[in-house]
């Protein structure tokens, strides 16, 4: 017969470190014991035995961040070791953001149209089929796991010959079509970005006809809004209504006010956010930097800001400019400039910091980075936006406790997107774990130098496999795309003062 394991002795275990479980309550001096993926105990390991050992004193050991807001979708192929997000302590990543997404999509011709060439700069590396982009993330995994969401521009692009209007019904029935497919391949749920030219002429009633097979599947909906400057309570209701009408959580993205004369209004659209959420799941996220980057537009130089070339097509060399400054130099009209040099990609310093603070002390908003990994300069999100809420919002300027920092990058976010046994330190989750220092822990990443690691981050380890070990990648790779029995419904709180 052969010999029983003794159930005291482990793959791993953490020793000596102060545990966040992630729900918030006060961290507490334990050990935390690893078998295989999963977390195996908690508790006192003095007569524990394990192949390895991680020394945790004095550093805090919580559960890894889920970033719930990404354009990982390429990366993952392109990128597998995951840097930006693994140096920070990120182990799970959302996908298909803003309207765009790798996969269900048809693109005619070789050109990818703006803002899908955030993800592909040539049709050929776009999915047909969301089975296809999980086939091929399967065959070559990533060191985090994924969770994707269907573009719902990605689905206008394939279905529609011209973008400039409202679908039709037979369009609308075709995206409908192709988005209950990419649920039934693993999908989580549907992403607008009707503030993009790809989506802004399609109506409400586009989007709640295509968002209908999202409820049968327990999915979600999540919204880069029409319009995040005047027009951004009006934008928020538009959300409102399609999560009704489609019977589904809706969340809005990276959510902020734009534009000198809107500074302040964070105050007003939280308490409609309030408001609202009494009555139906709502959900909101927030990256901790006050300012924005996305596609290079022209329409929006007029309004002053400060704008950061990040990337042109036509011109490879204009990276890291201000657009501003290389027109004064070139005798040229920023705004002609910015179309000579589209596509392309820009920093936009057009938000308030008191609003983000706000933002980012609402108890119930998740963290997530928005971070663009295929532009050559990016904005300094993409490589620290979790270490930045513990190091600057969190030590710095106390506008969160630590605990309450964790738990709205961990377990509010595992509920919110149905990560089942994600997101908390209790036996029987995944061991996704992060250990950091929390006298250390900061972003590296600025503006001027923005691919740096964090600091302060001594171990990352994702479903029980190190990953990132004293400030440098181990080469796993132990990701998956979670879908099927790694999902549940999405869990959303009631409000306090709305119980």
């Amino acid at each position: 017969m052969p010999a029983q394991p003794d159930p005291q002795e482990y793959d791993l275990i953490i020793s000596g470190g102060r545990i966040a479980d992630g729900l918030g309550g006060p961290a507490r001096r334990a050990d935390l014991a690893i078998r295989g993926e999963r977390i195996a105990a908690l508790g006192d390991g003095s007569g524990w035995r394990a192949v390895r050992r991680i020394d945790a004193s004095g550093q805090v050991v919580a559960p890894g961040f889920i970033d719930c807001h990404t354009h990982d979708d390429r990366a993952l192929l392109n990128s597998p070791l995951m840097r930006p997000k693994v140096s920070q302590g990120v182990t799970t990543v959302v996908t298909g953001n803003c309207g765009i997404s790798l996969a269900p999509v048809h693109a005619p011709g070789d050109a990818v149209p703006p803002p899908l060439n955030l993800l592909a700069q040539h049709t050929g590396e776009l999915y047909a089929r969301m089975q296809d982009y999980a086939a091929a993330l399967d065959a070559s995994p990533a060191a985090v796991n994924s969770l994707a969401l269907v573009g719902h521009s990605s689905l206008r692009v394939s279905a529609m010959a011209r973008l400039d209007r409202p679908a039709d019904k037979r369009e609308i029935a075709a995206m409908r079509h192709a988005l209950d497919q990419a649920m039934a391949a693993g999908a989580a749920g549907l992403s607008t970005g009707l503030y993009y030219p790809t989506a802004m002429h399609a109506s409400t009633e586009e989007v709640i006809g295509v968002a209908e097979p999202l409820s049968s599947w327990q999915g979600l909906y999540t919204t880069h809004l029409r319009d995040e400057a005047d027009h951004v309570c009006d934008a928020m209701e538009e959300a409102f209504l399609i999560g009704r009408a489609a019977d589904v959580p809706a969340i809005l993205s990276h959510h902020k006010v734009t534009g000198k004369h809107n500074h302040g209004r964070t105050a007003e659209t939280l308490a409609l956010f309030d408001r609202v959420r009494a009555d139906q799941p709502l959900g909101m996220d927030v990256y901790p930097y006050a300012a924005s980057s996305t596609i290079l537009e022209p329409r929006r130089v007029p309004a002053g800001e400060k704008i950061i070339v990040t990337w042109s097509q036509a011109r490879p060399e204009i990276q890291g400019v201000d657009l501003r400054e290389l027109a004064a130099r070139e005798g040229k009209d920023p705004q002609r400039l910015a179309e000579e040099l589209s596509p392309g990609g820009a920093i936009y310093f057009s938000m308030d910091e008191d609003d983000v603070k706000r933002v980012i002390g609402h108890g119930s908003v998740m963290i997530g980075s928005d971070g663009l990994p295929h532009d050559q300069r990016p904005h300094p999100r993409l490589w620290g936006a979790f270490s930045r809420v513990l190091g600057r919002y969190v030590r710095e300027m106390r506008v969160l406790g630590m605990e309450e920092a964790i738990r709205r990058m961990t377990s509010l976010t595992a509920a919110q997107f149905g990560l089942r046994d994600r997101g908390v330190l209790r036996a029987g989750s995944y061991a996704d774990v992060v250990v950091f220092d929390p006298a250390r822990v900061a972003d590296m990443a600025t503006f001027a130098e923005p691919l740096q690691p964090s600091a302060g981050i001594q171990a990352v380890l994702v479903n029980g496999q190190l990953v990132e070990a004293g400030g440098a990648p181990t080469g796993a790779r132990p990701g998956r795309l979670l879908r099927g029995a790694d999902r549940a419904a999405p869990g959303f709180e009631t409000p306090a003062w709305a119980a």
